[in-house]
């Protein structure tokens, strides 16, 4: 969410930064209804203070047996009243309105950030690996999955409908090694707390993190008001919701591994093939709470991480920044990190790497001491995926793939899957 004082002071500053997001002149409305809601605020004290000098003399007309003079006083204290709760009510009314405006506009890009309306304007920053060549023509994950019966799609739209998957066997045992191989790696490797957080949220929690209210048609309520998380980051974000941290605790970096729920509303046609974008998946995510001036390195270090992942699975991958356009709603700066599908002949998303600055932590009031007895600042917030274990076993799939249609286990994965070297054509573990 955005300063308001900010605004005021530079409104032109905050509409060209803006613009780069394709919000135009955002800052007339905002100061308009700023203004009017400050004007009803000093209208109200200035009431309040008429009403509290006529009360004094209240009693002092009726002392002196000015009857007229009393009743006049007694009226105009009545009438304050009034004002004074209409004023202030409307004062609240556009506080909210105020907020709510304030609510659903998208984080600021860094000066840096490139300008672009979609994923063609993103910025390779580097690759690495080179893809494999192969001595027969690549399929694609569930060509291979599902002919060794360990990838069932028909069984779940059975059970869920579209965008679901049953997995078995072998299979579900290289997902599950993936994912202990990611947790083990980031808590060892690179000191990150491992932290188990639920799956229901209540509105306040995907308020914080930016899903709510302008996204709310992108994840799953519950009849009861519950929300179903799209990531770990709502969870292990709202941690630091409503806290004052002591600047030695900082950074503090998180890591979880949980289930994750997506309505992928708007995209449609987009991936119908395969596990690739799913209602229902599975991803390690890491976030970190620091100090403002420790936020850019963190992202490199958070990137830094994530890569590390799949340079120890010796998969090929390339890091782009993600342009003006196609970067998320609560995000200065982003890094995604793509991985290389033999199967597609492409680079497809694995991790999403954020840097939101105060912009989450403003919307959970989430702050820090720098000094002892300084006054409390907001935190800096970023949030990645170490990665998402479903697109991870695809390119596992896809690039350890056999000519006889078997897949080779990675060497990082061998101690998570009993030392096991391959699943074989038929499903089985060998």
């Amino acid at each position: 969410m955005h300063d308001i004082r900010q605004i005021r002071e530079n409104p032109a500053a905050f509409d060209a930064a803006l613009s780069r997001r394709g919000v135009q002149d955002a800052s007339q409305a905002l100061l308009k209804l700023d203004e009017s809601r400050r004007a009803r605020i000093a209208a109200a004290e200035s009431a309040l203070a008429e009403r509290n000098a006529a009360s004094k003399l209240v009693g002092k007309a009726k002392a002196s047996g000015d009857e007229a003079e009393f009743e006049r006083l007694r009226a105009l204290v009545a009438d304050k009243k009034a004002e004074i709760a209409r004023l202030e009510e409307e004062a609240r009314a556009e506080d909210e309105a105020l907020r709510d405006a304030l609510l659903s506009l998208p984080n600021l890009p860094l000066d840096e950030i490139p300008d672009g309306t979609d994923e063609a304007d993103n910025v390779e920053l580097r690759r690495w690996g080179s893809p494999r060549d192969y001595p027969f023509a690549p399929k694609e994950h569930f060509e291979i999955a599902e002919a060794m019966g360990l990838m069932d799609f028909a069984a779940a739209a059975k059970l869920s409908g579209a965008r679901f998957v049953v997995l078995k066997g072998a299979l579900i045992r290289l997902h599950r090694a993936l994912a202990q191989f990611m947790l083990d790696t980031h808590v060892e490797a690179h000191g990150l707390t491992e932290v188990w957080t639920p799956v229901l949220v209540r509105d306040e929690a995907m308020l914080g993190t930016g899903q709510l209210p302008k996204f709310a048609e992108d994840s799953y309520r519950t009849e009861n008001g519950w929300w179903l998380i799209p990531t770990a980051e709502v969870t292990l974000t709202n941690l630091a919701a409503g806290e004052i941290l002591d600047a030695a605790a900082l950074p503090i970096r998180y890591t979880a591994h949980t289930q994750c729920f997506r309505s992928e509303a708007g995209s449609a046609g987009k991936d119908t093939r395969g596990m690739l974008r799913q209602h229902q998946f599975e991803k390690v995510e890491m976030v970190s709470v620091v100090a403002p001036d420790q936020g850019e390195a963190e992202l490199e270090r958070m990137t830094g991480c994530a890569e590390n992942i799949l340079k120890a699975l010796e998969i090929p991958f390339r890091t782009m920044v993600l342009c003006t356009g196609d970067m998320g709603f609560g995000a200065r700066r982003t890094h995604d990190i793509e991985v290389w599908l033999p199967g597609q002949g492409a680079y497809r998303e694995i991790s999403s790497c954020s840097l939101c600055g105060d912009f989450q932590a403003r919307r959970m009031n989430a702050r820090y001491r720098p000094q002892p007895e300084a006054k409390p600042e907001f935190v800096h917030t970023l949030n990645g995926s170490g990665l998402a274990v479903g697109r991870a076993l695809i390119a596992v799939i896809e690039t350890y793939q056999r000519a006889d249609g078997g897949i080779d286990i990675p060497e990082a994965l061998k101690p998570w899957m009993g030392g096991k070297t391959m699943i074989a054509a038929d499903g089985s573990l060998a």
